[in-house]
């Protein structure tokens, strides 16, 4: 592991690497390179680092706690919590991505305790939704800040007291924090973008508004805490839930049914790698993607961050490593007529116009913002606003395509999040769908 770490990070810019495996009693911490370019800051086994999505497992654990005690219940309505939102969204739709809610960009500026109010007190008036509750899975930030918002209403409490009390706390995340300003206080790493000059540029922006806390925009800790946390979910919740929530958690209740999305229990992705499943979630940051994985049968949790997003591949190829059998792609017989997924399809602020080329898809993706406030804040999470190229997809299946290129052999691992699929008037790239518009 330490060879390949450290070759991939050399090979393809990024700055530092931190890695912790728990398997069978036994704690292995691995690190590479430095926390910040600028600095030059080491990264170790006690530097932090931005959680990113992979908080949504924590919203959910957190929603879950309520469902236990009374105050939540999973199959009701949400506005009636939160008036003002679509009747037929229920909470179990907020943790399954199953909601509709389309609102995957949208990033209101808002600080402060009054943070997520503001983000749900906007979300009906400027954002649509891509289908009825219940009907579609599409990966949703939006659906996990509203999870955020009903905690706070329900509870009385704000969304990071409730994260640190009834989540850091419990589960032994001593060095875990709910802030930048809290985080300062101890090494912390901050993310990075491929530079022109083969330099990696560090990001300008450390991390999302105060309106994606439940989403993974601001909690930050270390390997260690999110050991912890993975250790309670693979101990059936250990000291965060009861064995039957635990349980619900790991059990699918969503599925697209096709290769390019794993089928969602409540909170986790859940992938079969031959007859293990393994729970996890990535989560990514201005300029760093993070991971957590959780194989009950193994025993194994697995913890990873990189300072920069192209860390992705080098998460995957690690954990795979980890596991016994890994599922391929299968090529699969397709119509040859590929006209009907021709169109233009959209999501929140992305529009994505089809066509057919010479046997195969071109696709032109297009970032439209809906303000310069979300602008902003979008280009500095991705590291700048860039034209996207053309893509190309060929068909590997019935309503499943490929990028043009793409080795077919490969372990269904960081691939999977780049094929495209179409179910009826929807297209789903990277487990989120946007909606023919003509």
């Amino acid at each position: 592991m330490r060879e390949t770490i450290s070759a991939f990070c050399d090979a393809d810019q990024v700055p530092g690497y931190v890695l912790g495996v728990y398997q069978g009693g036994t704690t292995t911490t691995l690190t590479h390179g430095v926390a910040n370019v600028t600095t030059g800051a080491p990264m170790t086994g006690d530097t932090g680092f931005l959680f990113g999505s992979v908080t949504k497992i924590m919203t959910t654990t957190l929603v879950l706690q309520q469902v236990e005690r009374g105050t939540l219940r999973l199959d009701e309505p949400v506005a009636d919590h939160l008036p003002g939102l679509p009747p037929g969204i229920l909470v179990r739709h907020l943790l399954n991505h199953t909601s509709g809610i389309d609102a995957d960009l949208f990033f209101p500026d808002a600080t402060g305790p009054g943070a997520l109010a503001e983000y749900v007190r906007r979300l009906p008036r400027e954002c649509g939704t891509l289908f009825a509750p219940g009907e579609l899975v599409s990966y949703s930030n939006g659906g996990m800040i509203v999870a955020g918002r009903l905690l706070e209403v329900a509870t009385g409490r704000t969304y990071p007291d409730l994260l640190a009390d009834a989540i850091y706390r419990p589960a032994g995340m001593a060095t875990a924090s709910t802030s930048a300003a809290e985080a300062i206080l101890r090494p912390t790493a901050v993310g990075h973008f491929p530079g022109e000059d083969g330099i990696p540029r560090r990001t300008g922006m450390f991390m999302l508004p105060d309106t994606w806390g439940p989403a993974g925009g601001t909690p930050i800790g270390t390997v260690a805490d999110l050991l912890a946390f993975g250790r309670a979910h693979l101990d059936d919740g250990g000291p965060l839930l009861s064995a039957g929530s635990a349980a619900a958690m790991r059990t699918v209740s969503a599925d697209l049914g096709t290769p390019n999305t794993s089928p969602i229990g409540l909170g986790w992705l859940l992938a079969r790698h031959g007859d293990t499943t393994v729970l996890s979630m990535t989560g990514a940051s201005p300029g760093g993607v993070a991971v957590l994985a959780v194989a009950p049968s193994l025993d194994l949790v697995f913890v990873a961050y990189g300072n920069a997003p192209q860390a992705l591949a080098l998460h995957e190829d690690l954990l795979l490593g980890l596991l016994p059998e890994t599922d391929r792609l299968t090529v699969s017989e397709h119509p040859h007529d590929l006209t009907p997924y021709a169109g233009t399809y959209r999501s929140n602020q992305l529009r994505v116009d089809v066509r057919v080329v010479g046997g195969a898809l071109e696709e032109t993706v297009t970032y439209e913002p809906a303000d310069a406030s979300q602008e902003r804040i979008f280009t500095g999470f991705a590291g700048g606003r860039f034209p996207f190229p053309p893509m190309r997809y060929v068909p590997v299946g019935p309503g499943l395509f490929a990028p043009e290129g793409l080795p077919l052999d490969r372990p269904l691992g960081y691939t999977r999040q780049l094929l495209v699929s179409y179910h009826g008037e929807h297209r789903n790239a990277g487990g989120r769908l946007s909606r023919r518009v003509h």
